[in-house]
């Protein structure tokens, strides 16, 4: 194949990528671009392998991300972009050199499998490194409305990307045995390709009660399109989530409410220090007579800040020892690493003027239910942490029986941000076997079934709220028992494939 088609192939896939991805969300696509990356490396040179693989990751993540272009500008986004390309990128080298030199030998139809592990170890690297890593992007992430995203229940985030990336290699070998002209063997794998896709329908996802049911109130306060500046004015999000509530309660004059949930940054001055504050949230959650679950930060750490989740009681007072510290900070937009150097490549770092300090899990927070007459234990994600395998794991282990993922959004525009937010969620949802809700300042939040389908939903910059019925449970799926371990064993497969492609030498099989 000549260069000019292998960078074509690889362009075109990672576009085509993208289109995946919410809020195009053409999810079969994913499978396309995969093989079309696949198709561009078989042969190559290891060097050109790379730079594949570098330009497919651009080609997907620049417009994936367009997000952190509205927030920080041009070169916070293209830097970022550029940086996990470079995991893509030792794909594509790993790749390239093992399918030209035929590293696995007579066990070639295996090469396939091969070149899915190396991505998910790619995922996985970029995932966790550097600074706490980046894991938006993985492929199963473009997977919730599909089939293949019941995977999610057996072996969690992993184990869907891989899936994806192996049939997507599959579907590049059958297209070239069409390229070829073998029409049999294409058409089969094509065939095959489909039909393990649908496979994963057959897997058993429980949305049933367990442990009784919780009714919440939910609401998105909302808040002008303003960017950065959002974050100067916190007394106008917290009264806005207080209107919204207010508002719903005389909608519902006797709903029986159990919890009220409000996002991230709701309440950003902390009720526990300024009267005010505390003044608009105990209105709130009088409105319903039920303890609010809300977001702010902690100011009381003498070297930075807490970004934290917790109660407070109608009683007009936080309930004690009811709150979570975020654990999983991201980088460079709650806390800057290497400020000096940072600030030389975009003078928005300095907006972030006091770091959040990593808090010390689990992520979990139990509040009184009254209809229950027991505590009920929440799993807490704000933000980011949606993204990151361990973190709802973590939470269910500990005993949550539902997980409320508190998250601002106001910063990124009408973007696809909050949308590929919320399909992280419903991935959770399926992953953990709990049901999920998406509460955010500005949009989309949502309330997602156990099996990962979206209840009720709102929309980007509207003031909206709800009432919902979930049903709170208590078994752990395979994946939040194994997801762990699972996670561990693909790296090292992924390393020891890598390793072997590294020390091998060509076995002569005389490919062009």
């Amino acid at each position: 194949m000549s260069t000019a088609r292998r960078v074509i192939l690889a362009g075109a896939g990672g576009l085509a990528l993208f289109l995946a991805f919410p809020d195009v969300g053409w999810w079969p696509i994913a499978f396309l671009a995969v093989s079309m990356f696949y198709m561009a490396l078989r042969d190559a040179r290891t060097r050109s392998g790379f730079g594949l693989g570098w330009l497919f990751g651009m080609a997907f993540l620049l417009p994936h991300l367009w997000w952190a272009y509205v927030a920080v500008g041009w070169i916070p986004w293209v830097a970022l972009s550029a940086a996990e390309s470079i995991a893509i990128g030792l794909v594509g080298a790993l790749t390239a050199r093992m399918t030209r030199l035929g590293t696995l030998g007579r066990l070639v139809w295996l090469e396939p499998a091969a070149f899915a592990l190396l991505w998910v170890g790619a995922e996985q690297l970029r995932s966790a490194w550097p600074f706490g890593g980046f894991p938006w992007g993985r492929l199963a992430f473009s997977m919730a409305d599909s089939p293949v995203a019941r995977l999610a229940w057996l072996g969690g985030v992993p184990l869907i990307s891989l899936a994806v990336a192996l049939l997507g290699a599959i579907l590049g070998v059958g297209l070239l045995a069409l390229r070829e002209r073998s029409v049999i063997q294409g058409l089969a794998t094509l065939v095959a390709v489909i039909a393990i896709a649908i496979l994963p329908i057959g897997l058993p996802l429980d949305g049933r009660a367990q442990n009784g049911e919780i009714t919440v109130a939910w609401a998105q306060g909302n808040l002008a399109n303003e960017g950065l500046d959002s974050f100067s004015r916190a007394r106008e999000v917290t009264d806005n989530h207080r209107d919204a509530t207010l508002a719903l309660a005389q909608a519902h004059p006797n709903a029986a409410v159990d919890l009220i949930m409000w996002p991230e940054n709701a309440s950003d001055i902390d009720p526990r220090e300024d009267a005010e504050t505390a003044a608009a949230v105990t209105e709130a959650a009088q409105a319903f007579n039920a303890p609010l679950l809300l977001g702010t930060n902690d100011y009381t750490p003498v070297n930075g800040r807490y970004n934290t989740s917790l109660v407070w009681l109608p009683s007009g007072q936080a309930l004690p020892g009811a709150a979570y510290r975020k654990q999983q900070p991201a980088a460079f937009a709650e806390y800057i690493p290497m400020r000096s150097i940072a600030r030389r490549f975009s003078s928005a770092v300095d907006r972030v003027s006091v770091d959040v300090l990593p808090g010390e899990g689990p992520a979990r927070i139990e509040v009184p239910i009254t209809s229950l007459d027991r505590d009920v234990t929440v799993g807490p994600i704000i933000c980011f942490e949606v993204a990151y395998d361990w973190v709802p794991r973590q939470a269910v282990r500990e005993g949550a029986e539902f997980l409320a993922v508190q998250t601002n959004n106001a910063t990124f525009g009408a973007t696809a941000e909050s949308t590929q937010q919320l399909a992280m969620s419903r991935i959770r949802a399926m992953e953990t076997g709990r049901a999920t809700f998406q509460v955010s300042t500005v949009g989309v939040s949502a309330v997602i079934s156990p099996t990962g389908r979206v209840i009720d939903r709102a929309e980007l910059f509207t003031r909206d709220a709800g009432i919902a019925t979930v049903p709170l449970r208590t078994t752990l799926t395979p994946a939040s028992h194994w997801g762990g371990p699972l996670a561990v064993g693909l790296e090292l497969l992924a390393g020891l494939v890598a390793l072997g492609v590294l020390l091998s030498r060509s076995r002569g099989r005389g490919r062009s």
